[in-house]
């Protein structure tokens, strides 16, 4: 796992097909759309009593290492431990979001989700393919499973700031610290993962 996140640093988020188990792709997966051939609704969603719901943890490390969103605020992810049978297996899903193309959308993204924690939901639902119900999601219901929340503006390979106008894209940073994270709380000594990446990133 550490040669993983020193490929990824030097290199950038494409590696990551290369030394993991399994990479899945895909266009758009968020809170209303179908998971795993279970549909979603917002009013599925504002019903609490029906799915998993998985707090925001801050990188704290992130301040110290340049990892940060394009506000500069901390990043973060979603976690909830595997077990049984998936007490070792990962499955990592980093969240899709639009690259900002201009200075002047890359400065309105700051004050979005997608560009500062401070506007992120403080938790999510776990669903369809992270969701903790065997029957909806048979395959990786009991693994650990995170989501990794989207805030740089560039699909977590970008590395640069713009001074002058406040923005750090720090997405490749992110990443790194994310990971590192992660390995303190077991995926350094998974048996399997897998990776969920938006088709942007590819």
């Amino acid at each position: 796992m550490k040669k993983l996140v020193w490929s990824l640093t030097s290199f950038g988020l494409l590696l990551l097909m290369l030394p993991v188990n399994g990479v899945m792709e895909y266009d758009e997966i968020e809170r209303f759309t179908n998971f795993n051939g279970t549909k979603v609704t917002e009013n599925d969603v504002h019903s609490e009593a029906k799915f998993l719901w998985v707090p925001l943890t801050l990188i704290q490390s992130g301040t110290e290492n340049g990892a940060v969103c394009l506000d500069g605020s901390l990043p973060g992810y979603h976690f909830h431990p595997g077990s049984g049978s998936g007490a070792k297996n990962w499955l990592v899903q980093l969240e899709e979001g639009q690259w900002c193309g201009t200075i002047k959308t890359c400065v309105n993204m700051k004050t979005t989700r997608h560009g500062s924690s401070k506007y992120m939901e403080k938790q999510l639902p776990f669903t369809g393919i992270l969701s903790n119900k065997a029957t909806e999601n048979p395959d990786f219901y009991n693994w650990n499973r995170v989501k990794i929340r989207y805030c740089d503006g560039g699909s977590f390979i970008g590395d640069i700031e713009n001074k002058t106008a406040k923005l750090q894209f720090r997405g490749k940073r992110i990443w790194s610290a994310a990971m590192v994270e992660l390995m303190g709380k077991g995926i350094r000594s998974a048996k399997q993962e897998m990776y969920c990446i938006p088709r942007q990133s590819l």
